[in-house]
């Protein structure tokens, strides 16, 4: 095959959507890392770590604890099979956790964040005060690495949860960091429900809410 067949065959690949499954505990460690390149220049992201020397790793710490004790064992959180994006999808009634398992992660958050730590809280803090408490899936976090993003992955991404809240009239939420993002999950049924930000000096990040679609819709 010749340079020029060689490079059209390579492109026609990256535009086919890969396949999405479930993510396994052993490659958390893979997950992680597409998830940090992912929000390494999220506005919201940028705000909690500002120094971009240590975002990157900072973060990647940061996703693989919250996936280890909070998301893997709910078993919603899918994968594409090269790793290119990811989504964290918590079922109903799971995004809430208990105030003691809040204090033990406490220390191990602190130790990933560092300096950034009362930042990060108060993110957290902002993200969960009006955090709808009807039964939802919830979409704390979905990303495609740079490289890999335009190419319909996220949307890949979106439609497996999404379908299901339709067929079991289930409602969706999420909140939304950039304006890139929230066209994305409008794309797809989700609603502004609300602009807010964690600080005067913070960027902003819309809650969106998405009603199951009904038969025939």
């Amino acid at each position: 095959m010749n340079p020029d067949n060689a490079s059209v065959a390579g492109n026609a690949r990256h535009r086919q959507k890969p396949a999405v499954r479930k993510v396994c505990a052993d490659e958390l460690p893979q997950v992680a890392n597409t998830l940090a390149r992912a929000f390494f220049d999220d506005p919201p992201t940028r705000w909690v770590i500002p120094d971009d020397a240590c975002r990157k790793q900072r973060l990647e710490k940061l996703f693989h604890l919250w996936m280890r004790t909070l998301w893997l064992a709910q078993g919603e959180c899918l994968t594409t099979v090269d790793h290119a994006g990811a989504a964290m999808w918590i079922p109903p009634g799971g995004w809430e956790t208990p105030v003691l398992q809040q204090l033990l992660l406490l220390p191990g958050m602190a130790l990933r964040a560092g300096r950034f730590t009362g930042r990060l809280l108060r993110a957290i803090n902002g993200l969960e005060s009006k955090h709808p408490h009807t039964p939802h899936f919830y979409l704390p976090f979905a990303g495609v690495v740079p490289a890999r993003q335009g190419q319909g992955i996220g949307a890949t991404l979106l439609t497996p949860v999404l379908e299901r809240c339709d067929r079991d009239a289930v409602p969706a939420y999420l909140e939304a960091s950039s304006p890139v993002n929230r066209r994305l999950y409008e794309r797809h049924g989700f609603v502004v429900t609300e602009a807010f930000r964690f600080a005067d000096d913070a960027p902003p990040l819309w809650r969106m809410w998405r009603e199951p679609k009904k038969r025939g819709d």
